[in-house]
């Protein structure tokens, strides 16, 4: 079988299982122009230019031998499988994410991890990495270790005034540890992410482990500020367990046990002693105390049930009626339009910026290098002082 690649008004025909491929272990085979290739058996040589280019393929591996083109497949794969599982670490969800759906996030990331060891030679062996790769007594005791590591106590938490301050909190204190941390932002990123759900991913590194916060709704409808704290004391557990995957979790489930390392995030940021002195058992309880704890009502009502202060039936009716609730809620107006220079600091990471900063204020990086390396081009040269003032 063959698609006809269009050029010139002569048409030359590539093998379709090359064309597939290629596409379908890219990002590339998400677009419409793909599916319209394999539905008529015909593509313009513009439109395959177009898909190489975002998809990151030399076009000419479409007019490769099969066997060649899986070989490059495999060692692409293979290059990205060195910082991130192919597996998804699911809890409570049925949700997979597939590579390509990440795969040029991964690779960015994994460029910005090698760009900060090669110019930074301060950077020291992670001490959180594997940290609770050996189980501890108890879960409350894995959560206490890793809290005292991270320098972040519960009482620092509650006394933030919202949650967003919490959450800052959280990556000041993740980040003064030498784990970065990128947020999605939709547009300023190498890649769409309209069309996955996920909750985020960890991405391997001895020295400077990422930790990937995937924006957008995940579909359990829950206030996203305090899904997000929760998402990331998440990730936080899982390179503490050597753990790096991208990861899909349901903020909202009561069927299934969650495991361990849910249970740990769990006790991180709602300890167990805390937690059976409020004794929250109505839906009230769950809302006052998710204020207190800077997570969702949701996130109270699960931990309730797992330590036995509710029963699974009367949790799942509060989550169904907290969905509901959610779902009642006005959606808001237009979103204020990010300005670049807070893009990059949010998708880059405010620590990995500081650092890559130093580095070409040292001139060990030129600012052209810097724009396209740091920045992925939403900077100039002229504009780094933007930046700097972004960063503090």
């Amino acid at each position: 079988m063959f698609i006809d690649v269009i050029l010139d008004r002569t048409a030359v025909p590539i093998d379709e299982d090359v064309f597939t491929t290629l596409l379908e272990n890219s990002v590339a085979g998400t677009y419409k122009v793909y599916e319209r290739a394999l539905e008529k058996r015909i593509i313009k040589f513009s439109d395959l230019m177009f898909l190489a280019s975002r998809g990151d393929i030399p076009y000419s591996l479409f007019f490769a031998p099969l066997p060649h083109v899986r070989e490059q497949v495999r060692k692409k794969t293979d290059k990205l499988l060195a910082g991130v599982s192919r597996d998804t670490f699911s809890i409570g969800s049925r949700s997979k994410v597939e590579l390509r759906d990440v795969e040029l996030i991964v690779k960015d990331l994994i460029r910005k991890q090698q760009l900060v060891r090669k110019h930074d030679p301060s950077l020291e062996r992670n001490k959180l990495v594997g940290l609770l790769q050996r189980p501890g007594p108890s879960v409350d005791a894995d959560a206490a270790r890793l809290s005292s590591a991270l320098g972040l106590s519960h009482e620092m938490l509650r006394t933030c005034r919202s949650k967003a301050d919490a959450l800052d909190l959280m990556i000041e204190r993740l980040e003064a540890n030498q784990v970065l941390v990128s947020q999605s932002v939709q547009h300023h990123m190498p890649q769409r992410l309209t069309h996955v759900k996920f909750s985020g991913m960890s991405i391997r590194d001895n020295k400077v482990p990422y930790i990937f916060l995937a924006g957008g709704d995940h579909g359990d409808d829950q206030e996203p500020t305090g899904r997000t704290i929760f998402t990331l004391t998440l990730m936080t557990v899982l390179v503490a367990r050597r753990i790096f995957a991208p990861m899909t979790w349901d903020g909202g489930s009561t069927e299934t046990d969650p495991g361990r390392e849910y249970d740990i995030a769990g006790a991180m940021l709602m300890p167990t002693e805390r937690m059976k002195s409020i004794n929250p058992t109505t839906l009230d309880d769950m809302r006052a105390a998710s204020d207190q704890f800077k997570v969702t009502p949701s996130a109270v009502t699960v931990r309730a049930m797992r330590l036995g202060l509710v029963s699974g039936k009367t949790a799942s009716g509060y989550l169904d009626e907290l969905r509901e609730e959610f779902r009642r809620k006005p959606t808001g107006g237009p979103r204020n339009k990010i300005l670049p220079e807070n893009a990059v600091r949010k998708y880059a990471g405010r620590e990995f910026t500081q650092r890559m900063l130093h580095a070409l204020d040292s001139m060990s990086i030129t600012p052209g290098e810097f724009c396209r390396t740091v920045c992925l081009n939403q900077l100039r040269p002229t504009q780094l002082g933007d930046l700097r003032r972004a960063v503090g």
